[in-house]
């Protein structure tokens, strides 16, 4: 487990490496000049120079990146050039909303998922069987900001939810009715890959040995489909949902954004916006950072379940 565990870490570095790398690419190629957004609209050329000199922007990009590097090692992101904030204070203020956001999705889309699923492997190859089949794909081929803004078009005309921000705490009414929308909107994200492979989990198990052993010896159908099949079918399952935190992020950044969730992923996409590259780079580092941590604890849950997995690594 120890080897296993060194292991999964050094390539999680090697990964984390690779997106920091791409990320600072990325911004490089933005129009928007963090000492433009310093100096204000009243900054002369030699205060923009001035800045661009203090910030190390006039140093090549591979010198700026390994700089960039370097602050990261030692645990400094910066500070915003927008507020002069800390960065890693902001992100850690705009992390709460976020896993609000994600949790709640959850809470519904999963549940919603292995309903549908379990439905559709009961009646493999029916008429339920395949809306079930036809739903999900659809739930996954269509863009959560459609969703979202078709959501909000509603919202407005029947006036039953806010449409934008957050109230509050979840345990408030006013906080609950923010949240309706944009959880509803990204945990769509989450029903059709759930379903799809509780479908197809499920079916196969119905058909092991052990399954067959269960029903010779009279347990009844439920039974037999709770404590027996689904039982073996929920390590697919389950390592699907935690590899699917990383698809839910993405979708965060696109539903905080469209509902002004104060959430990590709207702060990633203003900070891109106004060109503050800290900001920009430190939520780029958190998101990478926390989807790599979510996929190396699948993985030790999976040889934890299973011991077959942990014999053959």
């Amino acid at each position: 487990m120890t080897n296993t565990l060194l292991r999964r870490l050094g390539v999680s570095i090697v990964v984390l490496l690779g997106v920091l790398l791409i990320g600072f690419t990325m911004l490089q190629v933005i129009p928007a000049d963090p000492a433009v957004a310093i100096a204000g609209p009243q900054g002369t050329e030699e205060e923009v120079e001035a800045i661009r000199r203090h910030l190390g922007l006039d140093q090549p990009a591979p010198v700026q990146f390994v700089y960039y590097l370097q602050r990261i090692a030692a645990g400094d992101m910066g500070r915003s050039v927008i507020n002069n904030a800390p960065v890693f204070d902001e992100l850690l203020r705009a992390l709460g909303p976020t896993i609000e956001l994600m949790a709640v999705a959850m809470l519904w889309s999963v549940p919603v998922g292995l309903t549908f699923g379990i439905l559709a492997a009961l009646n493999r190859g029916g008429v339920l069987d395949r809306i079930v089949m036809a739903v999900s794909v659809m739930g996954v081929s269509v863009p959560v900001f459609w969703v979202g803004l078709l959501m909000i078009q509603l919202a407005v005309q029947t006036r039953a939810f806010p449409i934008q921000g957050r109230g509050g705490p979840l345990w408030t009414w006013d906080g609950l009715s923010h949240i309706v929308l944009p959880a509803t909107a990204l945990g769509l994200i989450l029903v059709g890959p759930v379903a799809r492979m509780t479908r197809t989990a499920l079916a196969e198990a119905l058909y092991a040995d052990h399954v067959r052993t269960a029903r010779a010896k009279g347990a009844s159908e439920g039974r037999v489909v709770v404590h027996h099949a689904l039982r073996t079918a929920l390590l697919p399952i389950v390592t699907l949902i935690g590899l699917q935190v990383g698809t839910l992020m993405g979708g965060a950044v696109v539903t905080e954004t469209i509902f002004s969730w104060p959430g990590v992923g709207r702060l990633a996409v203003g900070a891109i916006v106004a060109g503050d590259y800290p900001m920009a780079q430190g939520a780029i580092v958190f998101l990478a950072t926390a989807f790599i941590l979510v996929n190396v604890l699948v993985d030790i849950l999976n040889e934890l379940a299973d011991p077959r997995i942990r014999s053959r690594t």
